[in-house]
């Protein structure tokens, strides 16, 4: 059963930064990445990285994101830089492995301007 825990959202200032964690149990996972969700918005990728390390970020990301994975844990994280209040939403952990994707329960991350 693959079981899949978000941490490190939280509030900060337009400008600060916040590191997500995302630790998933149970396999061994071919790519993980970071979605997020804001109110009344359909939820979109924020940026994936493969098993390989291979990266991928969405275009509002660029240069202040950054997405690593540590695969004896198999744990991803999200390091979050100069955070804007429309980076505000749930965010959400999502692995997948043979073809199958699992998801985290979400964690909130609010930024004030």
């Amino acid at each position: 059963q693959v079981q899949v825990v978000e941490s490190g959202g939280g509030l900060v200032q337009a400008g600060g930064s916040l590191r997500l964690s995302c630790t998933a149990s149970g396999s061994i996972f071919s790519r993980m990445g970071w979605h997020r969700q804001a109110p009344g918005k359909q939820r979109q990728l924020v940026a994936r990285i493969a098993s390989d390390s291979d990266t991928y970020y969405a275009d509002y990301v660029k240069g202040r994101f950054t997405i690593s994975r540590d695969n004896a844990k198999n744990t991803v994280y999200l390091q979050m830089n100069s955070l804007k209040p429309e980076d505000t939403a749930v965010y959400y952990c999502a692995v997948s492995v043979l073809g199958r994707d699992y998801w985290g329960q979400g964690t909130q991350v609010t930024v004030s301007s």
